[in-house]
Formats: C-alpha cells, structure tokens, sequence
C-alpha cells in the first residue's frame, strides 16, 4: 500500500477525492490516501510546494501561477487531472442587488446584462463596492475581471478585490466586511441560505465550461512515481464516475457534511449536487445542470487550450510580462501526457487532440477520441468569444481593457 497525503479545502469540489478515500477506489489501486485539511490556498500551496503533501486539490490558475514564479516560491507543479468544471458562484447584498434585474432567472441567464446593472449600481452607491476573492490567482478572480470589464468596469480601480478563504466569506458578508463574494459551493449557497446575500452571476454562465480545480503534483515528485501517478489517477477516475452519477447524490452530500470534510448541511450540498440555485432567501429553485461537473464531457482531461486560456488572462490584467517562455511554461502545466499514459488502457474515451478551441461549442457535440465515443458539452463564454490557443496574441489584444 502506498501512502498519498493529498491536501484540500472544503468545498464541494473536493467530491473526488473524498470520494476515492471514502468508498474505497484509492484502496482499491494500492493507495492509502490521506486527507489533509487545509483552510487557505496560499497554505495549500505551500504544503504542496515544500513537500509536506504530495498532491492538492488545487485551483488552476494558481498552479500556474506558481508555475511562473508569481505566488511565492516558484516551483515547477503539474496538472495531469481536473477534479471538476464549474460550480461558483457570485453574491452580493441586496444593496448592490437592488440595481439588477428584480427577475432571479433572467438575471443569472443574462451576465452581460446584470454586469451592466451592475455598473449602474456602483455609480448610485457612489462608493468601491468591495467583493471578496479566494485567491489572487483563481478562476474566481479571473471569471469575476472578465465580467466586471465587459461593463467598462476596471476591477483594479472601480472596485476592491480583497482575498479571503472561502469558509470565511460567510462570516465576512454578515460582519459588513465585504458587500459580495466570488466563491465555489456551498459557501454562496450557504450565504443565501442565512438571508445575507443573493445571486448575481453563475460561473457556468460565464464560462459554460469553466475550468476549476485540478490535481496537482510537484513536477519532480510526480515524474519520479509514475506507476503510483497512473494507479491514483485510475482511482480517480472511477470516484469521479461514482460523483457525477446522481444516484449517489444524497450519499456524497453526507459525506461531505462531515465536519472532516465541509462541515456545511447535507441538505445544501446536495441541492448544489444536483444543479439547483436558490438565488434568494425562500426563492424558487433554478435548475442549472451544468452547475459543476466532475466526471462527464471528459471533464478530468487537461486541456493544454485551457491553461493557455488562464495564461490570456494573468497577461490581459498585467499578472505576467508576456514571453515566448512563460507561454511555454504556462503550457506545460497541464499534462494530457501522463493522463494518456495512466489512463490509456481504461474505457474512458480519450480525446485525440491536446488542444481545442475554447468557446467555439454552442450545442453538444461528438468529437474524435481514441477509444470510444466522446460527447463535448457547450462551452462559451458569455460574451461569445472564442479562445484559439494558436493565436493568444491576438486574443489578448482583442480586449479593450477599461483603464
């Protein structure tokens, strides 16, 4: 039996790994897998850096943002599986959601109209709405930019960005800290529930297919145990089968209630399960079936166009000098290589590129796999841009930055 201490936050999305822990896929592999608790993303990072875990449940974009030196101490970190697509949320008080749309499902369908409301509110309350993020280096951070500027917000200048963990946004929106928060369930939905904020956007909205969580490893550490790598992502594998299967909702939803897990009602966490908003304190649900998916769509692939779409993103906002050799290192993150590798005599289906464009699918769609068929889900940005890894020059320079 090899032992894999894996460090995670509690949030919904750490799902997969609970669940290989929990119902035996882990040992099942050989693996006994050791779940360490962990409250903010920069000790994540930390631990994974200096080498007190060997895996995380980590955001994307600060993997690579460790990748390129930008969060501390620069390692090099690799990504070859994604634990999830989707799942956060945006809140904010019913001070700044009195200027949106007053119709809670046309609100959440439309991002583009409630960013532009959303403007609006900032100038009738005449003062820098503060809104709390997980991370400097987050897919919060980065889809809550993308939306502020498509109003001609500039989110370094019109609003403040104050980080904090995600269990602590709660906590901070009733103490009057923050005016909203950008953060994975069940936090917002826990937030809703205690009458303090109220829905304004979906990440699944802004980005229909947002990457979000990956598993990562250090590069070295990882390259050095291979056949552990492909025995834990094969665990892996099925655990996120066992997630997405909405059989087992109310059994993953109490398991991750546990106070060693979440530590939040089961009741919330299985409503986030199975794709339902409550965008209001004793509103209506709203169902959004792809409000955060672990296993279908090849969603544990590493698209190297995804990672290159973070990169877009830290050079739009001037996180990183854009170079040949940060595009390079930016890519190198993602590993569909070792994926392949660990996963490519299973049955899952296995795409035939590293690469796609990010944005372009409006419908379903069957794509080329290796083995099996393959079915990609919708994936465009709200402002129906599309992402072409090949040219991300030209995409960067297609946005009108406010400043």
């Amino acid at each position: 039996m090899t032992t894999i201490r894996a460090a995670f936050l509690p949030l919904t999305d750490s799902a997969v790994l609970v669940a290989a822990r929990e119902k035996g896929f882990a040992e099942s592999e050989g693996i006994q897998l050791d779940l360490v608790r962990t409250t903010s993303w920069a000790t994540l990072r930390d631990r994974l850096v200096y080498g007190q875990v060997q895996a995380a449940h980590m955001l994307a974009p600060l993997a690579v943002a460790v990748a390129l030196g930008l969060s501390q101490q620069p390692a090099a970190l690799a990504a070859p599986f994604k634990l999830n697509i989707n799942g956060n949320m945006l809140v904010m008080t019913a001070d700044f959601a009195a200027a949106l749309d007053p119709d809670l499902p046309s609100r959440l369908a439309d991002p583009l109209a409630a960013a532009h409301d959303f403007a609006s509110a900032i100038g009738l309350y005449r003062r820098k709405p503060v809104i709390g993020v997980v991370h400097r280096f987050s897919s919060h951070a980065l889809s809550l930019r993308y939306w502020l500027a498509s109003a001609g917000i500039d989110p370094d200048r019109d609003v403040v960005l104050r980080v904090l963990p995600p269990s602590l946004m709660v906590e901070a929106s009733r103490s009057g800290e923050i005016d909203g928060f950008i953060a994975g369930d069940p936090w917002p939905a826990a937030a809703i529930e205690q009458g303090l904020v109220e829905a304004v956007a979906l990440g699944a909205r802004i980005w229909q297919r947002g990457v979000e969580k990956v598993l990562a490893f250090r590069t070295e550490w990882m390259e050095d145990n291979a056949a552990t790598i492909d025995r834990f992502l094969a665990a892996l594998t099925e655990a996120a089968r066992w997630c997405d299967d909405p059989a087992n909702r109310a059994e993953l939803a109490a398991l991750l209630a546990r106070p060693d897990y979440v530590d939040q009602p089961a009741a919330i966490i299985e409503r986030g399960l199975q794709g339902l908003v409550i965008p209001r304190a004793s509103a209506a649900p709203i169902e959004v079936p792809d409000f955060l998916i672990f296993n279908r769509e090849a969603t544990a692939f590493p698209w190297r166009s995804q990672t290159l779409w973070i990169y877009s993103q830290l050079v739009r906002w001037g996180q990183v000098k854009p170079s040949r050799a940060a595009e390079q290192a930016a890519a190198s993150v993602f590993r569909p290589d070792v994926f392949r590798r660990a996963l490519g005599a299973s049955d899952v289906a296995m795409p035939g590129a590293s690469m796609k464009l990010e944005g372009a699918v409006s419908a379903p769609i069957g794509v080329g796999a290796y083995r099996g068929a393959l079915t990609l889900g919708p994936d465009r940005f709200f402002d129906q841009r599309v992402f072409d890894p090949e040219r991300v020059a030209d995409y960067i320079a297609g946005f009108d930055v406010p400043r």
